[in-house]
């Protein structure tokens, strides 16, 4: 699926995009680069560095940043790496997270892994670019959360309580900061079609043929959600055009969380109704 990009939006501008080595992170950093941003993004393998090629092969400003969310050393270091090379910050994209999906099973470890990678670290990562963004005047933040923080799933108390922390943490951030001209927001994917959504497709071999339209019915929109759909929105809450807009939560789900347990495409009868 291809986005029509708005050339020069981010013109000399600079993003950190945290876990953005694939997926719906990587949508967004390529998305940005082509709007004319200078983006640093992170990554837990080296995969990175073969995307940090490509792009810079295109004309794109890149820099590949490997390391851990959990740590905080690394966090500080994404902030100082993005100044020492272009010394600026004017956007973040809290992407990065642990899909540990845990209920009676979970572990300690679990839940550190979930919440230190998770809303913790969007935090640290906010820590760190405040002072450069209000030096620039200002600056807009997304924090990536997902439908999984409103909603009940068996077996995801990890993720789920992770995921409703960042939407939580995006208000408060919201408030604390808007003295300084920052703008946060947050972001809640549906299914998209990334990693770990492949991954359950292939569990019996059916792959996207077979899934796209059982997963379609719990969407609106009858399917599942491409990487580069997420980004767009994410670009416009980061934009001058999303000026008056921040503390909110924005789903971009293809109507998942508005849908009835009717579903789609089934015969109701309607109580009262001829």
């Amino acid at each position: 699926m291809e986005r029509v990009a708005i050339p020069d939006r981010f013109r000399d501008k600079v993003a950190i995009v945290t876990g953005g080595s694939n997926g719906i992170g990587l949508a967004i950093v390529r998305e940005l680069c082509r709007e004319g941003a200078r983006v640093s993004f992170t990554g837990r393998s080296d995969a990175g560095y073969e995307v940090e090629k490509q792009l810079t092969a295109d004309g794109y400003q890149v820099q590949f940043l490997q390391g851990d969310m959990i740590d905080e050393a690394f966090c500080r270091k994404i902030a100082a790496e993005t100044l020492r090379r272009w010394h600026q910050v004017n956007y973040l994209v809290n992407n990065a997270f642990s899909f540990t999906a845990k209920g009676l099973d979970a572990t300690a470890d679990d839940w550190q892994r979930s919440f230190f990678t998770g809303p913790v670290a969007y935090a640290r990562m906010v820590q760190s670019v405040v002072e450069p963004m209000k030096q620039a005047g200002g600056g807009a933040i997304v924090n990536m959360s997902s439908i999984s923080a409103h909603i009940a799933q068996v077996s995801r108390w990890t993720y789920n309580a992770a995921k409703g922390a960042v939407n939580q943490l995006t208000r408060c951030q919201a408030l604390d900061l808007a003295k300084y001209r920052i703008r946060v927001n947050s972001v809640s994917p549906g299914w998209i079609w990334t990693r770990e959504v492949e991954k359950a497709s292939q569990i019996d071999g059916g792959g996207r043929e077979k899934w796209e339209p059982v997963w379609g019915e719990y969407h609106m929109l009858e399917r599942c959600g491409e990487p580069v759909e997420c980004a767009g929105p994410t670009l416009f809450l980061l934009s001058d055009d999303a000026s008056f807009v921040t503390g909110v939560d924005l789903p971009i789900d293809g109507g998942y969380l508005s849908i009835g347990p009717e579903g789609i495409g089934k015969t109701t009868v309607i109580a009262g109704s001829n």
